[in-house]
């Protein structure tokens, strides 16, 4: 707190609301089971370049993941306010982040819903933890994320496209998926007649314990 100031150290002091305590405890701790990668109180910047907080920021590889629990009350009748929590959400999506509004209502109600919802749609970024063993050792950083790269792409991934989202040299890819050829998770993928390997597929299981 002492490194903050202005709305920064306000959201400090605040802590965090009943909505996002319900959040946490219904649907992230039943949905994860840690917290790695998830910031609550995020700041971020609007279409206007003025800072505000959403309630969630799920930071993963190169995905960024917004939950916004939404109270009806906290809207009323301020068309403005509504108007300008949508428009926060479309220039956020429009910044390559996923955001997902949740409803205080429902998530006290119908908890079930929202958690089976977003295992569905976040379950292939949920399947790595942050270390594996296998009998060469450990899976480092680069490799689980191709591995995650892959089951996004259905299974296949291409190492220009890789090394493009991952922002790594393509030379540094290809060795990469070499390695997890050598360790059973990935099969080349040729081209026809000529032989040359153009995509890498993955082989392992999206339910393994390589993934959960």
């Amino acid at each position: 707190m002492k490194q903050r100031r202005g709305e920064r150290l306000d959201a400090l002091r605040r802590g965090h609301g009943f909505g996002n305590q319900l959040f946490v405890e219904k649907i992230w701790w039943e949905l994860v089971g840690h917290f790695e990668g998830l910031h609550p109180e995020y700041e971020v910047k609007d279409w206007r370049g003025r800072s505000y907080f959403v309630d969630f920021m799920w930071i993963v590889m190169a995905r960024r993941f917004i939950f916004e629990i939404m109270d009806f009350g906290s809207h009323g009748k301020e068309r403005i306010k509504y108007r300008r929590d949508l428009n926060r959400g479309l220039f956020l999506q429009a910044q390559d982040c996923e955001v997902f509004y949740i409803a205080l209502d429902e998530l006290k109600e119908n908890p079930t819903f929202i958690l089976n919802a977003l295992r569905n749609i976040l379950s292939p970024y949920l399947s790595a933890k942050s270390e594996v063993r296998v009998s060469g050792g450990l899976y480092c950083k680069i490799e689980r994320e191709l591995m995650r790269a892959a089951i996004r792409r259905h299974r296949v991934i291409r190492p220009v496209e890789a090394a493009k989202e991952l922002e790594i040299h393509t030379m540094t890819v290809i060795k990469y998926c070499r390695q997890l050829v050598e360790k059973g998770k990935f099969r080349p993928v040729d081209k026809g007649l000529s032989g040359r390997v153009v995509a890498y597929e993955y082989i392992g299981s999206l339910q393994g314990p390589d993934l959960v």
